[in-house]
């Protein structure tokens, strides 16, 4: 009982086909173009064959009828580009074979190009994984794949491709922090070009497919914090690169005490104890670590004094 359906539900929504492109049929233009010569000399050797008036009437009306119908026909195609054809709002197929090209006259003709496009994108405010606030910009490379996708299956796609730019970097500027804070941010906006380039790209390509478009390239071309903390991130910067710099040279430092140490011992210069050795390594460190100039003591006692 549970699968009849009631007779006041919706009918089911039928899932949406996409257009495909196909080939169109055209004639040659070239020899349409003989066809057209022939519509402005026959009349004349009629008229000059029986100069009557009812013939030339006759002549000059069909002459101009058919050179109409004829010159209405020709359409030229560029490299690179293509020529959608419909009928009486029926897709009858793509002309993408340059050069002059001849249909009925009542077919109509959109030209679309397949050339490679770039766009250069807007500067977009967003909140990066962390919640920060970033400007961010992209260069998108892109050409049209599927012609009656492109013209059927969107209003605008030039416009339809603006905005999913949009959409698709506040998504992927999203997924990732502007900056390692943490050991567990392995891909970063700023340190990870190329995989957040190929996220791009791919997310993208997701997006405009239904348009008939690919992506051939993209990538972000602008990055940097919003004003609002711009200053508040660069002393963060400059801290980290302070405590990476102390890191180092303490790293430095023990290395060093450590070889004093080992050498003093192995070559029997001087014996010392415990006391002396932490008196010594502190003395070494105070020495290495510190961003002045020291200013040694000299000791003319002995070493316990």
């Amino acid at each position: 009982m549970s699968d009849i359906p009631s007779p006041h539900s919706a009918p089911a929504e039928a899932p949406r086909v996409p257009s495909a492109e196909s080939k169109a049929s055209s004639y040659n233009g070239y020899v349409m173009l003989v066809v057209l010569f022939a519509t402005l000399i026959i009349p004349m050797l009629l008229i000059a064959a029986m100069p009557v008036p009812d013939m030339v009437v006759t002549s000059l009306v069909g002459g101009g009828l058919a050179l109409t119908f004829v010159a209405l026909g020709f359409f030229m195609i560029q490299p690179n580009q293509s020529a959608v054809i419909t009928m009486f709002g029926e897709y009858r197929g793509t002309v993408r074979k340059e050069g002059l090209h001849w249909v009925w006259p009542w077919m109509m003709r959109k030209k679309v190009s397949v050339r490679a496009i770039n766009i250069h994108s807007d500067k977009v405010k967003i909140n990066d994984l962390r919640g920060n606030p970033i400007e961010v910009a992209c260069n998108v490379v892109w050409r049209v794949k599927d012609t009656a996708q492109a013209v059927f299956d969107v209003d605008d796609y030039k416009e339809f491709v603006n905005i999913q730019i949009e959409a698709g970097l506040r998504t992927v500027g999203a997924r990732h922090p502007y900056d390692d804070m943490s050991d567990e941010d392995e891909t970063t906006l700023r340190g990870s070009a190329d995989v957040v380039n190929s996220e791009l790209r791919t997310e993208l390509n997701e997006r405009l497919e239904v348009a008939g478009i690919d992506v051939d390239e993209a990538g972000l071309t602008h990055l940097a914090y919003a004003s609002e903390i711009a200053g508040a991130m660069l002393r963060r910067q400059q801290a980290d690169a302070v405590i990476a710099a102390r890191k180092k040279v303490v790293i430095g430092a023990v290395s060093m005490v450590e070889d004093a140490l080992e050498k003093l011992s192995k070559d029997g210069v001087v014996e010392l104890d415990e006391e002396r050795k932490a008196a010594m390594v502190s003395n070494l460190m105070v020495v290495l670590c510190g961003d002045r100039e020291a200013h040694p003591v000299v000791n003319t006692g002995t070493l316990y004094q």
